[in-house]
């Protein structure tokens, strides 16, 4: 259910409604906009009687959303959510790019990918310091050590740092050092992780699973919305089909879609989208083009010495190039690169 305020509604109003709801046994989330003060409601089993809450002071409408998922809703929330991380934001006219290896390695090989991305013009630097993998026996991340060496890169290199958090045990740590806190297509349908990241209040990636349908990620996208967090940022990585030529399919018609159902934004991850370095560059314009608000590119500086998905990372030299191309089609698209 949504209560929409009147312009002109009052703070002690939007209180009062917030106060029926709450005695009512449901949950009132307020959210401001430019014009006018919306209120979201959850936790309501089936429909509800409105009457209480349409007679009110200062309410204009009460609208039943049908959706399973609410808070995730466009029609709860109309205007596109922009989400703050230091001095970017994701969302809007800006278009960002964060890059980094899939694995944190070393201190030698993160300072040397870090020094070029930022060079070139990416402003947040990925990397797993936990690495969940398919087969147990693969490199699984160096863990602490890792989140020590991306504070370190974070400070040398003044570059925001988005990196996985696997479980509900070491969530903590990784806020501590992340700027962004990434939820992986593994781990999409945790949802006592989705809740513990929701409740650090950190910015959240949420990658799609890679057999998971648009509906059920932003029903995980409501997980950590309920909790309470309004920063989530949805990632199109790819899914799992019937084609062969690619790792996975990079659903780029997920864009629109979740553009036009949800107000949350959503990037593309062309390397685990293909799993094929050649694939990078063209699956990044189009990503742009389709309305995606940035791209999560995974780049390595001897991708043929990697530890991790070196076969779908692109050199420095590419990702230049990519940075490049970014900026001559952002003006076209009424976008703009930081």
């Amino acid at each position: 259910m949504l209560i929409v305020m009147e312009r002109t509604a009052n703070p002690e109003q939007v209180s009062r409604v917030c106060d029926e709801i709450k005695k009512m046994g449901m949950t009132p989330h307020p959210m401001a906009g430019e014009d006018r003060t919306a209120i979201g409601v959850t936790g309501n089993n089936g429909r509800t009687d409105s009457d209480r809450l349409k007679v009110l002071a200062g309410v204009r409408e009460v609208i039943h959303v049908t959706k399973p998922y609410k808070l995730a809703d466009r029609e709860y929330h109309p205007e596109d959510t922009l989400v703050r991380v230091g001095d970017i934001t994701i969302g809007g006219p800006e278009f960002m790019v964060m890059a980094g290896p899939c694995s944190v390695e070393s201190r030698d090989q993160c300072f040397a990918i870090a020094e070029r991305v930022a060079k070139a013009g990416a402003r947040v630097f990925r990397g797993g310091a936990f690495k969940p993998r398919t087969s147990p026996y693969s490199f699984q991340g160096l863990g602490h050590e890792g989140l020590s060496i991306l504070a370190q890169v974070k400070e040398q290199f003044n570059l925001l740092i988005v990196t996985e958090a696997v479980d509900t045990d070491t969530v903590d740590q990784v806020a501590d050092c992340a700027d962004i806190l990434q939820v992986g297509a593994r781990n999409m349908q945790n949802y006592s992780l989705l809740k513990k990241v929701g409740r650090t209040r950190k910015p959240v990636l949420l990658k799609r699973g890679m057999s998971a349908t648009l509906q059920e990620l932003l029903m995980a996208a409501e997980y950590v919305l309920a909790e309470g967090n309004e920063r989530v940022i949805l990632c199109e990585r790819g899914v799992r089909t019937f084609a062969e030529h690619t790792r996975n399919t990079l659903d780029l018609s997920a864009v629109p879609y979740v553009k036009r159902h949800s107000h949350l934004p959503i990037i593309a991850d062309p390397s685990h989208g293909t799993g094929r370095r050649d694939q990078v560059l063209p699956l990044s314009r189009a990503a742009i083009a389709v309305g995606a608000d940035g791209l999560l590119v995974e780049v390595h500086h001897e991708p043929g010495r990697a530890l991790s998905d070196g076969f779908q990372a692109i050199t420095p030299d590419v990702f230049d190039q990519l940075m490049d191309e970014m900026r001559r089609l952002a003006p076209v698209l009424n976008r703009t690169i930081v």
